[in-house]
């Protein structure tokens, strides 16, 4: 999800219904600009990171007969000694690319979504002047973050497959394009919303709690105000930075077994699958879901519960500083291009 326009616009762990946002009334100019920034931070902060969100996704879907990738350390230097640097980076261009689309979607949808819920909730209460409650906004912001999810979905699943090819794939997408007309000409239209339905259901508990510990850790560092860094009842930039991430943390930690399932429903179907899925142990596990119930039933029957949280390690370590270096990106850009976007409570 992308975060607010009152932080970072499009800060990968924050939560656009995190906080008190109000129906945006930007003029198209302001909309635009803030669209490019929050899109070139969250391609340098995706960028920095990208060898530990292709780890994390080569950890989700390896064969657990042909262990290759065992740990983050471990992981990290197996694809370095068999890809090189540029292996470390792969599928990063795909997942960069969808930032732009996704964000503006999920702009534009927060919007109306919000319009339409505030109109309900003014009707039902009869008060013309009510306003959104923390618990409406969230909601307004799990829509917008489903609509945009739904409508890149594409570009994601193929990203997955391409971030799993390795130099022994028997076949190799050649990027988004190919890798899109590619699937859809052998496994049809159908074969691109593959993990979507976990998609879907992860986001509920992911800006669920979220949002949840967001606003209790920062309720408790105002009254409790440790180490004195509350300053008239406000907390910092950097501080509420620090809860974004550690909510952020919490809410993928609860949320990862969907995200897991999903990567490995993405795979099926998949006739040239890379070797790192296949595998070439004597020992596979077969490859094919029904659906995702089916997905969890055999990810746990053949590999135990613990298979679920596979690449969990390298995930949660990529958190803080993908938010620090979009946050400072995001304000570069926003200075250079004279985007006026307040940061408050």
């Amino acid at each position: 999800m992308a975060s607010e326009t009152k932080i970072v616009n499009l800060a990968e762990e924050a939560k656009l219904a995190r906080e008190g946002v109000k129906t945006p009334s930007y003029a198209f100019t302001t909309i635009c600009k803030s669209l490019v920034a929050g899109g070139v931070a969250g391609g340098v902060s995706r960028t920095a990171v990208a060898p530990l969100e292709r780890l994390k996704i080569l950890l989700q879907v390896q064969n657990p007969h042909n262990i290759k990738y065992n740990g983050t350390i471990q992981g990290l230097k197996y694809i370095w000694r068999t890809e090189g640097f540029r292996g470390l980076f792969k599928g990063n261009g795909t997942n960069c690319a969808r930032i732009v689309p996704n964000s503006a979607v999920k702009f534009f949808s927060y919007e109306q979504a919000s319009k339409g819920i505030l109109q309900l909730y003014q009707k039902q209460t009869g008060n013309e002047d009510a306003q959104l409650t923390p618990v409406l906004r969230l909601g307004a912001g799990a829509c917008a973050g489903i609509i945009a999810m739904s409508a890149t979905y594409p570009m994601d699943m193929v990203r997955g497959r391409i971030t799993v090819q390795t130099e022994k794939s028997p076949y190799q997408y050649r990027g988004m394009f190919h890798a899109l007309s590619t699937v859809l000409r052998e496994e049809g239209p159908r074969a691109l919303y593959k993990g979507w339905l976990p998609s879907v259901i992860g986001v509920i508990p992911y800006v669920g709690l979220n949002f949840a510990v967001y606003e209790s850790l920062k309720d408790w560092l105002v009254k409790s105000n440790p180490f004195g860094i509350v300053q008239d009842s406000e907390l910092s930039v950097t501080t509420r930075l620090a809860c974004g991430a550690a909510a952020g943390t919490m809410g993928q930690t609860v949320a990862y077994p969907l995200d897991v399932i999903r990567r490995r429903m993405q795979m099926v179907g998949w006739n040239h699958a890379a070797s790192v899925i296949a595998g070439d142990g004597r020992g596979k596990v077969p490859l094919e879901y029904s659906g995702m119930i089916d997905a969890f039933r055999k990810t746990v029957r053949y590999e135990g519960f613990g298979a679920l949280y596979k690449g969990l390690v390298p995930n949660s370590v990529k958190v803080v500083p993908s938010i620090a270096i979009a946050f400072v990106t995001y304000e570069v850009v926003k200075d250079i291009l004279g985007v006026e976007i307040r940061i408050s409570d």
